[in-house]
Formats: C-alpha cells, structure tokens, sequence
C-alpha cells in the first residue's frame, strides 16, 4: 500500500471519529438518540462521579472527542518517528541518533515513574518524551523524514500548532469554538504533510 493511501485511510479514520463525536454532541445538546449503539458508560463509578456537579461533567463529555482525537494522533505521530527511524537508522537507532539530551529527559521521566511503584505506561523510551520532543527528534534527523515530508518548515509549523492545542486538551480546559476547528485543521495538516 502506497504512503499515500496510508495517510488517506488514517485522514479517513479520523474524520470519522470527528463525524462520530459530533453526532454525540448533538444526541446530548438536544437529549435525543439517534440510536447509533454508541458505547455504554457502565463502568464510571456510580457511587461518586454523579457527586460531581453537572455542568462540570457535561464539559468533560465536550472535551472527551477532542482529547481521543488528540491521542489517536499523538500515537500516530509516535509511530511514525519510531517506524522512520528504525527504517533509516536500524535497531538502535534510539542510542545512536536522538540526541543526548532527549535520551537523558526520557530516562528521568522513567525512572521517575518507576519511584512511585506505578505500573510502568511503556517499556519504549519514545513514549517518555513529550511531543514538543519528538519534533526535536524529526528535525535532529530529517534526512530520515525528508522523504515523507514535504518540507522542514511545514512540519515544524504544524507541530507547534498541535503543540499549543494540546495544552487545553491535556489539562483539562475548554477548547474555544475557533480552537476546535484549529484542531481539525491541524489534524488534516498533520496527514497532507506527506502529499
């Protein structure tokens, strides 16, 4: 299968989550059900998560597509630098190629983690990096994206898009009505980035 018709049924995927989570938006703005057997929310701890206020909850079911979104995509791009690097690079291509100061970040994080005795997230040192991080790692090695990528600018400026609309999603406030469609936006990008 062609790169290009990889990004496209990723592009697809996610504008299908997109269609979906807004399809749920409408079911619960107008507490309608448009019998879609969208999943069942059992498992929320009925004892306390109904002691939390109403409107707080209604915020977090807005914002739940935005973050599942985000780290579909997340995901996606941490499998993308892994994948390219590994292809250019080989197996140890995390010793040989990352720079050194991202190496060292990613093994505090670790071993950080490691301290509170906390079922470790990973076993991937990639996944201990933040995302403003894996651009770090793309730049540092372009001729690893260069083919896949368009141009160094293009990806830069849409990872500091993504970047800056992470932080809302990833701690817990509102995204604005204009950030919402920048995500889109920014989705859509992220994936035309290779065209």
């Amino acid at each position: 299968m062609s790169p290009s018709t990889i990004d496209a049924i990723k592009l697809f995927g996610v504008t299908s989550q997109l269609i979906e989570h807004s399809l749920d938006r409408v079911e619960r703005e107008n507490a309608i059900d448009l019998q879609r057997g969208t999943a069942d929310t059992g498992d929320i701890d009925e004892a306390y998560y109904p002691q939390i206020e109403g409107a707080i909850r209604a915020e977090a079911a807005a914002m739940a597509p935005h973050y599942e979104v985000f780290y579909s995509l997340e995901k996606t791009i941490r499998r993308t630098v892994r994948d390219q690097m590994q292809e250019a690079h080989g197996e140890h291509w995390w010793d040989q190629k990352v720079p050194p100061d991202l190496v060292s970040s990613a093994k505090k994080r670790q071993d950080a983690e490691a301290k509170k005795g906390f079922t470790p997230r990973s076993a991937d040192p990639l996944d201990f990096l933040t995302f403003g991080e894996l651009g770090e790692i793309i730049k540092a090695n372009w001729d690893a994206f260069g083919a896949i990528f368009t141009t160094k600018a293009a990806v830069e400026r849409v990872l500091a898009d993504l970047n800056t609309l992470r932080g809302p999603i990833a701690h817990c406030s509102p995204l604005a009505e204009d950030e919402v469609l920048r995500l889109k936006l920014a989705v859509r990008d992220w994936f035309r980035l290779g065209e």
